[in-house]
């Protein structure tokens, strides 16, 4: 029997998806990492860049989600990542269509970008550690893999031959990601090259980024992790 004044647990599902509101960056986070798992299986011709597609529409529409428990504008959110998901949509009607594809690097890359300056606005806002905070880091670091991927995308095409790859100049999107995360990571496991000047000058940038982002944001985390244990 229950004592008296106590209510009964709610649920294992009600629990779960109570967790899962509270936290919006773990979602976008196991989203990111699913869609990893899934890029190998699609292709970017037919029903293929349909999946792409989805799986793209799926991780905008959680990145939203997000910002909109940071401090930063929602709006400016929306109004670059809007732009973003019809692009998106246009280039499975489109596919050989340069400029819709150009566009949606520039304006998703955008996107993820502002999505990168919010979540960390949203790390820094205070001096308590939440669990979706924590869950944020991942999220954090995914995002800007996602952002200079599309980066490298808009340079590819705005001056080809700007990478090497064994199989050609042209880079698929899932190459992109994977650039973009050996970069990122500063692993160098890729065996994809920048071939050319601006190739080059987005690299070095993504390698400061990962470098810096790896010793202020996640070293701030944890000593504020640790801080609130110490002071119970």
């Amino acid at each position: 029997m229950l004592r008296h004044g106590t209510r009964p647990l709610p649920p294992w599902y009600v629990r779960w998806w109570r967790a899962v509101l509270a936290n919006p960056s773990a979602v976008l986070l196991a989203v990111q990492l699913v869609s990893v798992i899934l890029y190998p299986f699609t292709s970017d011709r037919g029903p293929g860049r349909v999946g792409l597609a989805l799986l793209g529409l799926l991780v905008l529409v959680l990145a939203l989600r997000a910002v909109r428990r940071t401090p930063t504008l929602t709006w400016v959110a929306v109004l670059v990542g809007g732009p973003a998901a019809l692009l998106t949509l246009a280039q499975v009607v489109w596919p050989d269509s340069a400029a819709i594809e150009l566009a949606t690097m520039l304006v998703s890359s955008a996107f993820y970008f502002y999505v990168v300056v919010s979540l960390l606005v949203y790390m820094f806002a205070d001096n308590w550690v939440t669990s979706d905070e924590l869950w944020a880091t991942g999220a954090t670091f995914t995002v800007a893999v996602w952002a200079f991927a599309y980066t490298y995308g808009a340079v590819q095409i705005i001056w080809p031959g700007s990478f090497s790859a064994p199989h050609g100049e042209q880079l698929a999107w899932f190459e992109l990601i994977f650039l973009s995360f050996t970069t990122m990571t500063g692993t160098g496991l890729s065996d994809i090259a920048p071939a050319g000047a601006h190739a080059r000058s987005v690299i070095v940038l993504e390698e400061m980024a990962g470098m810096n982002y790896v010793a202020l944001v996640v070293a701030r985390l944890m000593g504020l992790t640790l801080t609130k244990f110490r002071n119970r």
